[in-house]
């Protein structure tokens, strides 16, 4: 994970104006400027901000604990032991634990203040939108250039140039409907979510869902009970949770984070309500997720089975995935990375909108790469770097966490990489 990440950073360019962060083992940070990467030597070069005490001019990986790039955290070298004074706005899905003052004062702290890269990020978007942005969806031609709703779905989320710029609209947007309750509380949610999807900044994300009072009947109120949980404090998740009508999202967080009798009770309860496949390949991915592969088989089985579909595309779709989904389980052996020969080895899964191509890389018994060389998503976040992240440091097909909003495309990145692996079984 460590050279993929930096390898994003190259890739992404090293003149970015956003200040960068180190920080070490022991809480320390530096402010300042990642100006090359050495993958070769594992190093890369730093350019501390004036203020900054530090005056060393290079750094090995395996000094530094993680680094911020663009505003979103990369673990470099993990700690042997989280402990709860970490603040890594990217969240742990759990691994630290913290009280629940401690994670509103994590939550109202970041909400006050703005990101690293907020005040260098210029307020860039099209003179023609229309920045009134009114509640109801226009009707007509997809006009992106003129439609706030559409310029956020198809300009800013599926180009990350343009995350920063477009959240920083947002914000815009915030204060331009300060005196209208209905605009505002939409502006405060969407802004929240764009944290949530983008960036995985979970205190910012729930500080704006708060501020948004964002309710768990909708997809934003279960954003703000998995912040709750990825911030330390499982017990907010599942209070925010209880004896209320859920929306089907809390499927998917229920399986994350392990509650599993609760993600098939609910599952149970929207298949009676008409919505079995979209309840079903949920709860597959689960159970899939916590190591009960013949039970997830079962239930994308009831996916395939399924008579219910929206329509010919959707059916299509989600057979599609869950018939692969069933394949890549019953490749986990064959996909063992230690039974692997060396080598890179090409296969592809089906997406959201189509196919998706890897290339995975083997030396020495481990996953060294996971390249995406070909895709058609469009509305992916951050899944395309996530996921690969997730199976090089788990080095496993097995207990990848799909990433929040992009589930389709990680679940496509991991079917394809088993499948590529199974290749090279030795």
């Amino acid at each position: 994970m460590k050279y993929l990440v930096l390898l994003m950073m190259v890739l992404a360019g090293a003149d970015a104006t956003a200040a960068d962060v180190i920080e070490f083992a022991d809480g320390a940070k530096l402010v300042g400027t990642i100006t090359s990467i050495r993958k070769a030597e594992k190093e890369f070069d730093f350019e501390p901000r004036d203020d900054s005490t530090s005056s060393k001019p290079v750094y090995r990986f395996d000094e530094v604990f993680r680094v911020s790039y663009q505003g979103k955290w990369f673990v470099l070298t993990p700690k042997s032991k989280p402990t709860s004074s970490d603040s890594d706005a990217g969240g742990d899905s759990g691994t630290v634990t913290r009280s629940k003052a401690e994670v509103l004062a994590l939550i109202e702290a970041a909400g006050k203040s703005p990101p690293d890269w907020f005040e260098s990020t210029p307020l860039d978007y099209p003179k023609t939108l229309d920045l009134s942005w009114p509640i109801q969806p226009p009707k007509g031609p997809w006009q992106s250039h003129k439609n706030m709703g559409q310029y956020i779905w198809s300009v800013v989320n599926e180009n990350p140039g343009r995350w920063h710029s477009g959240i920083k609209l947002l914000h815009h947007c915030v204060s331009l409907h300060k005196d209208d309750r209905v605009l505002l509380q939409r502006d405060m949610n969407a802004l929240g979510d764009a944290y949530f999807r983008l960036l995985q900044d979970y205190p910012r994300a729930a500080f704006w869902f708060q501020q948004g009072k964002a309710t768990v009947d909708k997809v934003h109120g279960i954003r703000l009970a998995e912040c709750y949980w990825r911030l330390g404090n499982r017990d907010m998740a599942l209070q925010m949770l209880r004896g209320r009508r859920l929306n089907l999202g809390a499927i998917k967080l229920y399986g994350d984070m392990g509650e599993i009798d609760r993600a098939l009770s609910l599952t149970a309860a929207f298949v009676k309500s008409g919505n079995d496949y979209q309840a079903n390949i949920l709860a597959a991915d689960a159970l899939r997720l916590a190591g009960r592969p013949d039970e997830a088989i079962d239930y994308y089985q009831r996916v395939i089975a399924s008579k219910r579909f929206r329509n010919d595309e959707y059916e299509k779709r989600f057979k599609a995935r869950a018939q692969e989904s069933i394949d890549t389980i019953r490749l986990y052996d064959q996909a063992d990375v230690s039974r692997v020969a060396d080598g890179t080895y090409r296969d592809s899964s089906t997406g959201y909108n189509g196919k998706l191509s890897v290339a995975v890389t083997v030396s020495g018994g481990r996953l060294e790469a996971v390249k995406i060389t070909d895709h058609k998503e469009k509305q992916f976040y951050s899944s395309l770097t996530d996921t690969p992240e997730q199976l090089i440091a788990r080095q496993s097909v097995q207990g990848i966490d799909g990433t929040s909003s992009a589930t389709i495309t990680s679940q496509a990145i991991v079917n394809a990489t088993a499948k590529a692996l199974a290749q090279g079984t030795r």
